[in-house]
């Protein structure tokens, strides 16, 4: 761990990739990697994890191959797990990619995956003019192509996915889906108007509610140092505000969320940021890290004493 005034460093084992992630009560918190099918559990005074959970069985997975996990959600005690839904890096299809899924706060899987999502943004009409089936059909990093990297809970109990691409017009899109519990029953997703953002050309890396407004972690909609938190209010018209948070130079933020005292814990992708530059895949998996930030509310809420 370092330090520098309130603010903390962490550094924990065994993945690079951190993608997504949600917080387990006041000692440990489940993260993933994109470039795997195992959960982790980690405590946040410790560097390794505490519990694993493989769920390759669950993703029908068999050859090893990686679902890319990229965000989570917490939503009336479930946590709902989200791939990217696009190509592999070399604009393949891959139906693996294209999951939504449920486990218990343990990583246990929750019924069985839905796979039907893309073919509903795509159907969807008011979704129609981003062409996200084309989207689905180029790299994911490419001009227009499709990578879905937020999932987030809403207050009203659905949840609201971010893409990391297309950012149309320049503008971040996310998608609110109504009712996910119903997924698990055979139904079909119930989707929402769209929302764009002006995330300066940014797209979605991860989003979370707290409290009263939305924040989301920011960045290049192919590859890239360049991002940004910020705050929304949720209202239409109303422009996000780029936060001050001190310590995320250096990092790749790609998942964060809010402990039970207000804390803001930032994940970074280290995949390619690893101590002596070594690449992640060519580590064991014991020697494989990832960085936290840990950032207490008085040192990233700019309206406290306002």
């Amino acid at each position: 761990m370092t330090a520098t005034g309130a603010h903390s460093h962490f550094t924990h084992y065994r993945i690079c990739d951190a993608s997504a992630a949600v917080p387990l009560g006041d000692k440990e918190f489940i993260a993933a990697d994109d470039e795997s099918n195992v959960l982790h559990v980690y405590r946040y005074d410790e560097g390794p994890p505490v519990r694993e959970c493989d769920l390759t069985d669950l993703l029908d997975t068999p050859d090893g191959g990686e679902a890319d996990i990229e965000g989570a959600a917490e939503l009336d005690g479930r946590i709902w797990w989200i791939t990217s839904h696009g190509c592999d890096r070399k604009g393949r299809s891959s139906a693996t990619r294209r999951q939504l899924f449920a486990t218990d706060p343990q990583g246990q899987p929750v019924g069985k995956p839905y796979r039907r999502l893309l073919e509903d943004l795509a159907e969807h009409p008011l979704l129609a003019h981003f062409e996200l089936d084309k989207a689905a059909r180029k790299a994911p990093k490419d001009p227009g192509g499709l990578c879905i990297e937020g999932l987030a809970a809403t207050p009203g109990g659905g949840l609201l996915i971010g893409f990391r691409n297309p950012i149309p017009h320049g503008w971040a899109l996310l998608v609110p889906l109504a009712d996910p519990a119903a997924l698990l029953d055979g139904g079909r997703a119930t989707l929402g108007a769209p929302i764009l953002l002006d995330l300066a050309g940014h797209g979605i890396r991860a989003i979370e509610w707290y409290e009263d407004a939305w924040y989301i972690a920011a960045g290049p909609p192919a590859g890239g140092d360049d991002y940004a938190l910020y705050r929304w209010s949720g209202r239409a018209g109303d422009q996000p505000v780029q936060l001050d948070v001190p310590g995320l130079a250096g990092l790749h933020p790609e998942a964060l969320f809010f402990d039970a005292h207000g804390t803001l814990h930032v994940l970074s992708d280290d995949g390619k940021a690893q101590p002596g530059g070594r690449k992640c895949k060519d580590l064991p998996v014991e020697e494989r890290t990832f960085r936290r930030l840990s950032v207490p509310r008085p040192e990233w809420d700019d309206r406290r004493g306002a």
